[in-house]
């Protein structure tokens, strides 16, 4: 028997739904670039349903116990009186998503001697300290591409919105007002504007394609340049670094992942090289900006909006700068859980452990680190360290 650990954010405040807004999902059969969906054998509930909190459970107890595992689901996370610490020392796999990160650190794997996995429900595996699992040979796996499209729908809606200025605008319909010209006085086209992604994986070239009908110049610094097809065919500009792609771009989208080399590569350093009056946005990890130098580049004019849903850590303190900054269009971490997403890493997720105690290979494409390296699309993306430094500070949120 196995113990598994199960970390999920919470159950709406009105409770966990009766009825959803929508009967039924599309049925997408394959992934732009011709990756499968998720295949377990089987699953346990409904797609289109709330799998991502508590109640929900991923879909996973009648699977798990129904195979004589032990199943605890949990939201609390944070702290040394946390149920996951509690549970740790017996555990054989922890589960959680990025919305709701379990930070694995060094010293919760040295709390849980019989750990042999870490999963994350969606993509990104940066709240797992991934040298620690290297040295201590835990297999790291995610959900490879199962949000990548619904995260890339997120930052366009972004992108919108702050060149629109359409939070503001709604806010003055919410007071009662119709103040036009306060709405138009931050309201631009995006139309012929310079676009550019950080990054051109499955979520950057996502967004540049869904931004080419706009009529944007397109941008993307990656260390893995597209084939020159795929440059043609969106008319791309190449860039090979930061300061190249930030000083033509009045939109700059982050899309790449967060390990030790890409950790605060947005710093007041590099917001200085920015356009005056670009927009941010961030839907990749929080920790890729330096918070404070975010803040005040906004207070000074250098960025013009900053959007995202990506905090560091997670979820963030109450006197977090940026739940009060000035021109923000921040939300919780949700590009990324819709109910259609949750449907594809629920699956995922439990494709990865029937792999794992059938003693199957799991895919490739979902590994992270393996046999005390990294491996599979972590060998790709990432390099070995530590990211979750800081990571304590979640605990201050219920505080």
């Amino acid at each position: 028997m196995a113990k598994i650990i199960c970390v999920l954010y919470d159950d709406p405040v009105t409770g966990y739904p009766k009825s959803y807004p929508r009967n039924d999902l599309p049925k997408l059969e394959r992934y732009p670039d011709g990756q499968t969906l998720p295949t377990p054998k089987g699953i346990d509930f409904k797609p289109g349903t709330l799998l991502g909190s508590v109640t929900g459970e991923l879909g996973l107890r009648k699977y798990l116990e129904s195979n004589g595992h032990q199943l605890v689901v949990t939201s609390s996370k944070d702290g040394a009186d946390s149920v996951l610490d509690r549970e740790l020392p017996d555990a054989e796999i922890v589960i959680s998503q990025p919305f709701w990160p379990a930070y694995m650190t060094a010293e919760r794997f040295a709390k849980a001697p019989k750990l042999k996995m870490v999963v994350t429900a969606g993509i990104g595996s940066d709240h797992t300290d991934l040298q620690a699992a290297v040295e201590r040979n835990v297999t790291v796996a995610e959900v490879t591409y199962c949000n990548s499209n619904s995260v890339a729908e997120h930052v366009v809606m972004m992108i919108l919105s702050l060149v629109r200025n359409y939070i503001p605008s709604y806010n003055w319909v919410i007071k009662g007002g119709w103040n036009i010209a306060d709405c138009v006085s931050r309201s631009y086209d995006v139309e012929g504007m310079n676009v550019g992604s950080v990054a051109a994986g499955r979520i950057g070239l996502r967004v540049l394609r869904l931004m080419k009908p706009f009529d944007v110049k397109l941008h993307y610094m990656d260390r893995h340049r597209l084939p020159e097809a795929v440059e043609k065919e969106l008319n791309l500009t190449y860039h090979s670094n930061l300061e190249s792609l930030t000083k033509v771009c009045d939109v700059v989208s982050l899309n790449c992942p967060l390990h030790p080399e890409t950790e605060h590569m947005i710093n007041a350093k590099s917001l200085a090289n920015f356009k005056r009056g670009a927009y941010l946005i961030n839907t990749a990890r929080g920790k890729l900006c330096d918070r404070d130098a975010v803040a005040a580049a906004l207070e000074s004019g250098q960025l013009a909006g900053y959007a995202g849903d990506v905090w560091f850590p997670q979820p963030p303190p109450k006197d977090h700068p940026w739940r009060t900054m000035p021109h923000h269009g921040m939300t919780p971490h949700i590009s990324g859980t819709s109910l259609s997403a949750q449907a594809r890493y629920a699956a995922g997720t439990r494709e990865i452990l029937e792999c794992y105690f059938e003693g199957r290979p799991i895919r490739n494409e979902y590994l992270i680190v393996q046999g005390g390296k990294l491996a599979g699309v972590g060998a790709h993306s990432y390099s070995a360290g530590n990211a979750t430094k800081g990571s304590d500070e979640a605990a201050k949120f219920k505080k």
